[in-house]
């Protein structure tokens, strides 16, 4: 009987430490930044080239190239999301396909980091067409690059690829 009154006691000791315990680690785990940042994922089985393009507060950027290998994801923009839309330009490196919209953006040859949107051409980039994604100003957003599914069909407005957007 004396053996479980000590061990009762030993465990009514133990209780007040795990409380201190946790009292002094979830607000360290709490004040730790929550996951967030603007990924792109490649479902294809393809090299494929990414561009992206966003408003900043000293204007429109546009920026790239990033590679993603096939059957991989990488982050664009790290952090929390600063605006509600941006802007998508996408490339299979192997098959020539693109990703693209109805948004004209600046795009270059190499790594690119541009300001403004107008007169790429007289700059000395290339302009592309980029697909628009609304955030709903989410703190996180991950876009999928897939092959588009065979339809018989014969539409070219994606050159043959399709955009899935998912909301975190």
């Amino acid at each position: 009987m004396a053996s479980a009154v000590r061990q009762c006691a030993r465990k009514a000791r133990a209780v007040p430490l795990l409380a201190v315990a946790a009292a002094l680690i979830l607000p360290l785990i709490a004040a730790s930044p929550a996951w967030a940042d603007f990924r792109v994922c490649n479902a294809t089985q393809n090299l494929v080239g990414v561009g992206i393009g966003y408003r900043a507060k000293a204007g429109w950027i546009t920026e790239g190239w990033w590679h993603i290998e096939a059957s991989s994801c990488k982050t664009l923009i790290e952090g929390p999301l600063s605006s509600r839309f941006y802007y998508l330009y996408a490339e299979d490196a192997e098959r020539g396909g693109r990703w693209e919209g109805p948004i004209s953006m600046c795009v270059a040859e190499k790594e690119f980091k541009i300001a403004g949107v107008n007169d790429c051409v007289a700059r000395g980039f290339q302009r592309a067409g980029f697909q628009e994604y609304d955030t709903g100003e989410q703190s996180s957003w991950m876009v999928q690059l897939t092959d588009k599914p065979a339809t018989g069909d014969d539409d070219k407005t994606a050159a043959g690829k399709t955009v899935n957007e998912t909301k975190p």
